[in-house]
């Protein structure tokens, strides 16, 4: 577990997007089933990538659209059990931090993993995003 004075920036950075935190695991189960529509979960990280193009990314693609409907975010390595219960409810997809999950109606429909993160400034980023949301909303 990182030291929370060190990952309290990164989470702001997210809580100031728009994005909702989970730190518990029945937090996750509740919310997600329950959330109509599109909605954009971000596993956020005190990883390198996450902090020169994943944030700024993700940032970028609420800036230009299409929005989803709901965000949401944990933080990998201090929030265990809520990271735990995103990526349970990710299939058979390997565990990747940072990560962009993209569910519908609180189904797992799509991923940006960490090794499509960690090659791509955060235009890139962004544009992986937007696709994502838009291919979510076009069902």
């Amino acid at each position: 577990m990182y030291p929370e004075d060190r990952v309290a920036p990164m989470r702001q950075e997210l809580v100031d997007l728009g994005f909702s935190e989970w730190r518990q695991a029945d937090q996750v189960e509740r919310d997600l089933p329950a959330s109509k529509g599109v909605t954009l979960v971000v596993v956020n990280s005190i990883c390198g990538c996450s902090a020169s193009t994943a944030r700024p990314g993700i940032a970028l693609a609420l800036k230009l659209g299409p929005q989803p409907d709901h965000l949401f975010t944990v933080f990998a390595g201090n929030d265990v059990e809520a990271t735990q219960a995103v990526r349970s409810r990710m299939g058979t997809e390997p565990a990747s931090s940072p990560a962009v999950g993209i569910f519908v109606d609180g189904q797992f429909h799509a991923i940006i993993h960490r090794k499509d993160i960690q090659v791509s400034d955060p235009e890139e980023v962004a544009a992986l995003i937007q696709g994502a949301v838009a291919a979510a909303r076009a069902g």
